[in-house]
């Protein structure tokens, strides 16, 4: 199958024209500037709206937008790699005082182009295995940020699928084995998958275009439900996926929130809005002067569980009680 191999398992533009009087820099008051690089693409409106939670949480830190601070965006390119080395290229290039970053591909990029700049990641799975730090407590280079906690993530992901499909035993991964990202929360997932007594089946999708088949595979190999790990290429095709999963009539628990805004089962995972709060107090210290080198990378405080009912009808499920009361938003 052309891309497709399986495996079983034993930023925001800165600001108008023209500002209000008010919101213009006071005399002796430095403009500063923050770079912002995603994974998420242009168009995806529900997932940027959550970038509107950092500049919050810097405004009430005193960084208003036109008056002390401006902010340089470049949107996700669906994996693609010279747009995230292009992207790289061109947020280092504006001399930025500091630049937040999600995703491995979008920190190993800038990495690549300086050693300098102050860099602030979000929610990278293992940044001391990636090699963006020396160790969680003393990053050591220009890297620091949030880490996610894969092991504990994948482990909670497989048990409430144990909740929810009493009887499960075959669970199909779909993920892409090029995103670092992916490759380690796969690890994790593995490792766990044993004291749930659950056998995982992985599909490594290289392309988009091979989801059908990817599906077809664990319907094949009756899977009982599915885990899609996340990564741009698979993010911007969400919508596909989900889909799919209903036709399939597979229950899925999904990387990322928006999947279910989109019409997915199930999140549960880092709180993405947690993360962005926590990710504006790096910024603050960075812009008062404080070294990444200095600053001990954290881990994930907030995690949070959504459930869609819609897509649990589509897919014969009924969720137990329990399980919605334990969720922290539920889309009827």
């Amino acid at each position: 199958m052309s891309g497709m191999g399986r495996r079983e398992f034993v930023a925001l533009l800165g600001g108008a024209a023209a500002w209000p009087l008010a919101a213009r820099a006071q005399p002796g008051e430095r403009m500063r500037r923050v770079g912002i690089v995603t994974s998420v693409l242009e168009a995806d409106a529900d997932a940027q709206a959550r970038y509107a939670v950092l500049r919050q949480a810097l405004q009430q830190l005193g960084w208003t937008e036109g008056r002390n601070i401006k902010f340089d965006q470049r949107f996700g390119s669906a994996g693609d790699s010279d747009v995230v080395r292009r992207h790289a290229q061109e947020l280092v290039a504006l001399a930025p005082d500091v630049i937040v970053a999600s995703g491995s591909q979008n920190v190993a990029a800038l990495q690549q182009v300086s050693r300098t700049v102050p860099i602030v990641c979000l929610g990278i799975v293992d940044p001391v295995g990636a090699g963006f730090v020396a160790s969680l407590a003393r990053p050591g280079g220009n890297i620091t940020g949030l880490a996610t906690l894969s092991t504990e993530i994948s482990g909670k992901q497989l048990e409430l699928l144990k909740e929810i499909v009493p009887r499960l035993s075959r669970v199909a991964v779909i993920g892409n084995s090029t995103n670092p990202g992916d490759a380690q929360a796969l690890r994790e997932m593995v490792l766990g998958a044993g004291s749930f007594e659950v056998y995982l089946r992985y599909l490594d999708v290289l392309d988009p275009k091979d989801l059908e088949t990817a599906f077809r595979a664990a319907a094949k190999g009756r899977a009982d439900a599915l885990i899609v790990l996340g990564n741009p290429a698979l993010n911007a095709h969400r919508k596909q996926i989900v889909d799919l999963a209903a036709r399939h009539r597979l229950p899925a628990t999904y990387s990322r929130p928006e999947y279910i805004e989109s019409g997915g089962l199930m999140y549960y995972g880092t709180s993405y809005n947690d993360l962005l709060r926590r990710a504006a107090s790096y910024v603050d210290k960075i812009l008062k002067g404080a070294k990444p080198a200095d600053l001990p990378v954290e881990q994930p405080k907030k995690f949070e569980l959504i459930i869609n009912l819609k897509a649990a009808k589509q897919t014969g499920l009924t969720i137990p009680p329990n399980v919605l009361a334990r969720a922290d938003r539920v889309i009827r």
